[in-house]
């Protein structure tokens, strides 16, 4: 019971710091606020040294998740959350670390044998909304 707790608590932490970026993005204009955030939470999600973890090439950072026994639930959020911050990145005229962000993204995809959508415009913005967002984490967490 605790376990599923936790888990639930650290998705729900995800998709909120995921709906903050795309506010940060829409509303504010606050790109580097929303990568920050984004960053953030991938960070609290591992319990991993969030600086250490961004800057693995993209085949290691799936392998050290496994090593830590990261939840693969947990997994596709932090993968949609790099995505989002490489779209993000991109905006800011920053393409290596968005290249980089987006090749993470897609080797977490393939090892834990998921999809991303191909393009950042293909995401629903409804995922994340609250009450579409918490019956899907229900529904997850039962399963």
């Amino acid at each position: 019971m605790f376990e599923r707790d936790y888990l639930v608590r650290m998705l729900v932490d995800l998709a909120a710091a995921i709906r903050r970026a795309l506010d940060k993005s829409r509303e504010a204009k606050d790109l580097e606020g929303a990568v920050d955030t984004l960053e953030n939470s991938i960070t609290n999600a591992t319990d991993l040294d969030g600086a250490v973890l961004m800057t693995l090439a993209p085949e290691s950072i799936a392998s050290v998740l496994q090593v830590a026994n990261t939840d693969p639930r947990v997994v596709i959020y932090i993968a949609h959350s790099m995505q989002l911050q490489a779209h993000y990145l991109r905006q800011l005229n920053n393409d290596a670390v968005a290249e980089l962000r987006e090749k993470q993204a897609r080797a977490l995809a393939s090892a834990y044998k998921f999809e991303l959508p191909e393009n950042i415009d293909q995401v629903d913005d409804e995922l994340f909304n609250d009450e579409e967002f918490l019956k899907s984490i229900e529904e997850l967490c039962e399963a």
